[in-house]
């Protein structure tokens, strides 16, 4: 038949006839699929929301033009029985191509229909909500039908992704105990107490033991509370190696409550410094035999220390370095001798204003050991017999040639005997030729001192660095002048020699030429003059180009050395000088003033100057050349408008006066020393010419 299918064609049983709901529902599935209402124009359902959910006018998918359902050869063959009617948008054409999508989510159930020609239609039941068979309705007696594994169209097209909420965290107490420990080092003992307030769990961090390694309280004992510090060393005693006391004068009442508690506690200590506190025989006797392990001790003015302690430091401290028992008025030498004797690894001790120091027992002792690096005796009752036996030893041989004692070389590295008044050139001249490694030599205020001590003294010493030859009022600028020859010479970088009156242009000349390396010189109440000032000056700005030169290198894209701060290559302490003018402290203030300097003057000069020379200096190193140069310009207007205002008038009569002490001062150092006396430098400026 021309109109009707083919033979061939696989044709379907029609479906049972069905009655009451069941009709009516399949009435409205196949009135939702009719072809007519598309050609009517009809317009979608309210309730179908096009890119949401698939409404009932949809539930068929059968027809040619559905992406879900499509037919494998004629549609007239494979539709008998069931609608081939689009779906209900009007806008949705049919495709030109029939293709299967392999998008779809179909399961073929039970086996294959055997057929070359047709594939079984594709069909989408009703929701299972509103179904009136059974999920899977077979039509036909033994045919497998292809249905919706799940309700693909109850779904969303896009799935909306939830935002997830931030979590609070809490980053401190989430954070482990040791980087909070770490965070706490950062801040100072005092802010760590303060913080210690805030909460219990603070509070205990604050006071662990990791914290107080080191308890140093020099810096702010006159702020903390007695009862924290007792708490801080009670917490943080057995991770305690340095604790410094000194000057917490609060803790003499604590000493008699919690002086065993804080003994017990603190028995890893390393250094140990209890320097002008006020504490109990007691309290001391247990933190001696409760560490053994102490290295440095430092009882500076304690007035409980006698030579019980000394003895038990002898006998518990076998690894002492260093001790310190200056101003210990309530012991002498005796307990030293057991120091010495238990402690083999002693290298420092300081012992001012002690008593003892001339028993031939403790010195000998001394000698054999030669383990000594630094011995501070000032104040002290040690004299020349003393010094041989400590430098020579008892009965020395002597050498025929240079009539020296041929003895080991003494260790000692820095030795002072200031205000030793027992001492004499005698005394002195031991040194000479058995300290090779000296590198610091106090002698101040020793008056009975002459320039004999010091001819053969540099020449033994080429390490020397520091000298402090304050108020010996015998030497003369020759010990100057061996000094800036010496070997030592290059290496010298203090030098004090104030209230010196017989040392002046003549031997500070030589210093600031030869000695290279001078950071701090201190000449007030001496006789040196301007001169001495533009030597100095010249000498820093010849350090200033060698250390240019020695930098070329560091150059920047320009071809110019950075500009950085200068520093302050040399410190002099000019002040009650009458031979120091202000056209010398003009000579400093214009040589630091000059471009691309690195290293300038820091001065101390008279009280009337001082202020314009530290406006100068900070200037100066702020980097404003300009306004220092301004500034030091108008001074000198200003003192030469002075100057020219009292030539003739109020001050005349005083201004004669000093230059002609002036110039009696340059002639008695032409002729080698004063003639009829002089009267001590002490005068209140300087003069001005």
């Amino acid at each position: 038949m021309a109109g009707g299918p083919r033979d061939d064609a696989l044709r379907f049983e029609e479906p049972p006839k069905l009655k009451g709901r069941k009709r009516f529902l399949q009435s409205l599935q196949r009135m939702s699929s009719s072809p007519s209402l598309a050609r009517m124009g009809r317009v979608p359902s309210s309730t179908y929301r096009i890119g949401g959910k698939a409404s009932m006018s949809c539930v068929s998918l059968a027809s040619s033009s559905s992406a879900y359902g499509h037919t494998y050869g004629n549609p007239s063959q494979s539709s008998v029985g069931f609608s081939t009617a689009p779906t209900s948008v009007v806008t949705t054409p049919a495709p030109e191509n029939q293709t299967f999508d392999f998008r779809s989510r179909i399961r073929i159930i039970g086996q294959t229909v055997s057929c070359q020609t047709a594939q079984t239609p594709l069909t989408a039941p009703l929701p299972p909500e509103v179904r009136t068979g059974p999920k899977e309705v077979q039509y036909g007696n033994g045919l497998d039908v292809a249905v919706i594994d799940r309700d693909y169209f109850s779904k969303p097209t896009l799935d909306v992704v939830s935002k997830r909420k931030p979590r609070n965290i809490d980053f401190w107490g989430e954070m482990p105990d040791e980087i909070k420990v770490h965070i706490f080092r950062f801040l100072k003992p005092w802010e760590i107490v303060r913080c210690s307030a805030v909460s219990k769990a603070w509070h205990k961090m604050c006071f662990d033991g990791q914290l107080w390694t080191n308890i140093d309280t020099h810096e702010y004992y006159r702020d903390i509370p007695s009862a924290s510090l007792v708490r801080i060393m009670t917490a943080a005693g057995p991770f305690v190696r340095d604790l410094n006391l000194r000057g917490c004068a609060q803790l003499w009442e604590r000493w008699n409550t919690h002086g065993q508690a804080i003994s017990d506690a603190c028995q890893n200590l390393e250094y140990f410094s209890l320097e002008g506190c006020r504490i109990d025989r007691g309290s001391v006797h247990s933190f001696l035999l409760d560490n053994i392990r102490l290295v440095h001790i430092n009882f500076c003015g304690v007035q409980a220390i006698t030579n019980s302690e000394l003895r038990t430091i002898a006998h518990r401290c076998p690894q002492l370095e260093s001790l310190n028992v200056s101003w210990c008025t309530h012991m002498d030498t005796k307990g030293l001798h057991k120091i010495v004797q238990g402690c083999s690894k002693l290298k420092e001790i300081k012992a001012s204003e002690t008593r003892g120091w001339t028993e031939k027992d403790f010195i000998l002792e001394l000698f054999k050991r030669n383990t000594l690096e630094r011995l501070v005796v000032s104040h002290s009752d040690i004299d020349d017999e003393a010094l041989q036996l400590l430098f020579h030893g008892s009965n020395p041989e002597i050498d025929p040639l240079t009539d020296k004692a041929i003895v080991p070389p003494r260790r000692f590295r820095h030795l002072n005997f200031s205000r030793c008044n027992l001492l004499t050139d005698k005394g002195i001249k031991c040194l000479s030729h058995n300290v090779p490694q000296l590198a610091g030599l106090q002698v101040s205020h020793i008056i009975s001192l002459t320039d004999d001590a010091f001819q053969h003294l540099f020449e033994g010493t080429p390490l020397l660095t520091h000298l402090d030859m304050e108020e010996i009022d015998d030497v003369t600028n020759s010990t100057l002048q061996t000094l800036s020859q010496s070997p030592c010479a290059p290496l010298l970088q203090h030098l004090n020699i104030s209230y010196c009156e017989n040392l002046g242009d003549t031997g500070m000349l030589y210093i600031m030429r030869y000695c290279k390396s001078l950071r701090t010189v201190d000449m007030d109440n001496t006789r040196v003059s301007d001169l001495v000032l533009t030597e100095a000056a010249a000498s820093v700005r010849k350090r200033d180009f060698r250390q240019s030169v020695a930098f070329t290198e560091a150059l920047d894209c320009y071809g110019n050395i950075p500009r950085t701060p200068p520093k302050v290559a040399l410190h002099l302490t000019v002040y009650d000088c009458q031979n120091v003018t202000w056209t010398g402290i003009r000579e400093i203030m214009s040589r630091n003033t000059e471009p691309n300097r690195s290293r300038i003057i820091s001065l101390k000069c008279f009280y009337g100057y001082q202020d314009t020379v530290n406006e100068h200096m900070k200037r100066v190193r702020s980097g404003r050349l300009d306004s220092a140069m301004r500034l030091e310009r108008k001074w000198a207007e200003y003192m030469i408008a002075t100057e020219e205002a009292g030539a003739g008038g109020a001050g005349a009569r005083r201004r004669r006066r000093r230059a002609r002490e002036a110039a009696m001062v340059h002639a008695d150092e032409e002729e080698g020393g004063p003639r009829g006396g002089r009267r001590r430098a002490r005068s209140g400026g300087c003069v001005v010419m």
